[in-house]
């Protein structure tokens, strides 16, 4: 979420909130310098050190990431979505994130391939969390809502407006009809597990032509930062080697509890720290970059 060139380890993390004071990352920073707030939000940072020709067409990214054939098409996720009413309407409780096995997902999806099929589109379980609609290469879409804008609130706050807009409010109650009606739904409740009982729509577009990047690496899990690292050409590793990180490589942490980084990451965190500068960036805006030597700072104190 950095807009300046990758000089130093970039640390992502959870939104500055989920920290309480005594939290050694927020002691650690008591040391650090303060920078100008960065980009808000996940897709926030990434537009901010990824450039896509053409804009960021998350489906078709992790399409081709996942399967390498979305090539000559227009994408669009259409994933396994937890919606729950309440008094005032209905709210995105989970999306794309559900316990769920691949064979339920195609279960869940069969009888919805059939009403896409009729709307020229086809729909593909490319992963249990992560459903694709194929749609003819020059579909003009209409502005999807990400996931991360809309979830715990008011979900038709956050579909779609405009000139396009009405034949996917319809695609998106005809869907939440199906799948409330599957059986496998009334089992999952059984279960005490979530329903999957909505699709989301979002991140649509051709594949971009060229991703270009300042970064030299990744660490994380997400697939959208995997599949811009492998376009844009860049090495990508998982968590499990945060030693492995140099100066101009990003490490996602940003879905990891508060908790889980203080003790599950912190270790690592801390001999990256000693060993040259990182900057740690939130998901909320604020970043920091602290130097081996800003553990001498013993004096300074944030109130923050």
């Amino acid at each position: 979420m950095s807009d300046s060139a990758p000089a130093t380890l970039e640390c992502w993390l959870p939104a500055w909130q989920r920290f309480d004071r005594s939290h050694p990352l927020r002691v650690l920073l008591q040391r650090a310098d303060r920078l100008p707030a960065g980009a808000v939000g996940y897709l926030g940072g990434l537009a901010a050190h990824f450039q896509c020709d053409g804009g960021m067409a998350v489906a078709a990214l992790t399409r081709d990431y996942l399967t390498g054939d979305a090539a000559d098409a227009c994408w669009l996720s259409a994933d396994p979505a937890w919606v729950q009413p309440d008094l005032t309407g209905a709210r995105l409780m989970a999306c794309g994130q559900l316990p769920l096995s691949m064979e339920e997902a195609e279960q869940l999806a069969e009888p919805l391939r059939a009403m896409f099929a009729d709307e020229g589109m086809r729909l593909d379980v490319t992963s249990a969390h992560h459903w694709h609609l194929r749609l003819p290469a020059q579909t003009d879409l209409p502005e999807f809502a990400a996931p991360e804008a809309a979830l715990g609130e008011d979900l038709y706050e956050h579909l779609p407006e405009g000139a396009q807009a009405r034949r996917w409010r319809v695609l998106f109650n005809e869907a939440q009809v199906l799948l409330h009606q599957h059986p496998l739904n009334a089992r999952r409740r059984e279960r005490g597990l979530p329903p999957v009982n909505s699709l989301w729509f979002w991140g649509g577009g051709a594949l971009p032509s060229r991703v270009a990047t300042s970064l030299r690496g990744v660490i994380g899990e997400d697939l959208l930062l995997l599949a811009l690292a492998k376009r844009a050409g860049i090495p990508a590793q998982r968590h499990t080697r945060l030693d492995a990180a140099q100066a101009g490589w990003l490490i996602d942490l940003e879905d990891q509890s508060a908790d889980a980084i203080a003790t599950e990451w912190w270790p690592g965190l801390l001999r990256l720290c000693k060993r040259g500068p990182v900057q740690f960036t939130f998901a909320s805006g604020e970043r920091f970059v602290h130097r081996p030597w800003h553990r001498l700072r013993f004096w300074r104190r944030s109130k923050a």
